[in-house]
C-alpha cells in the first residue's frame, strides 16, 4: 500500500469516527499521557502470547487461549498475526511517547492488523466491537501527534 493509499484511508476513516460524540480534552489528554505505557505493556504481553500461540513458549499457552488462539490451522494463522500486532504495537512506543504521528500511525496499523487476527480466529463480533472501541479511542487522540 503506498502512503498516500494509506493516508487516505486513514483520513476516510478519521471523517468516519469524527462523527462520534467527542471525549473532554483532559480526557484524551489523559490518553495521550497513557498510551505510550499501554503499547508498551501491551506490545511485551501480545508478543509473550503471540509465541505461546504458536507453541514456542508453553508455559503462556492458556494465557494465548483466552486471547483467542485455537486449533491448529486457523490459531496458528491468528496468533501470528497477533504477533506481529504486538510487535507493531511495540515499535509505536518511542513515537507515542514523543508525541509523533509517526507513533499514533504505527497505534492505528497494530489496531488493524487486530481487526485481522480476531476475524481469522473467527472471534468476529468481538473483534469488530474491539476494533470499534479502538479506533474511536485512537481517533480520539490523533490532533495530539504531529
Amino acid at each position: 500500500m503506498s502512503t498516500n493509499k494509506s493516508a487516505d484511508f486513514i483520513d476516510t476513516m478519521g471523517e468516519w469516527f469524527d462523527k462520534f460524540p467527542a471525549i473532554p480534552k483532559n480526557g484524551r489528554e489523559v490518553l495521550v499521557k497513557i498510551a505510550p505505557i499501554i503499547s508498551l505493556v501491551f506490545g511485551i504481553l501480545g508478543i509473550l502470547i503471540g509465541i505461546s500461540g504458536l507453541g514456542i513458549l508453553t508455559i503462556f499457552s492458556p494465557v494465548a487461549f483466552l486471547g483467542g488462539a485455537t486449533g491448529y490451522g486457523a490459531g496458528f494463522l491468528s496468533a501470528l498475526i497477533y504477533l506481529v500486532s504486538s510487535v507493531v504495537l511495540l515499535i509505536s512506543y518511542p513515537g507515542l511517547k514523543a508525541h509523533k504521528y509517526k507513533g499514533w500511525k504505527l497505534l492505528f496499523w497494530s489496531q488493524a492488523i487486530d481487526l485481522v487476527g480476531g476475524l481469522v480466529s473467527m472471534a468476529i463480533i468481538s473483534a469488530i466491537i474491539g476494533a470499534l472501541i479502538g479506533f474511536y479511542l485512537i481517533y480520539q487522540i490523533r490532533s495530539y501527534y504531529k
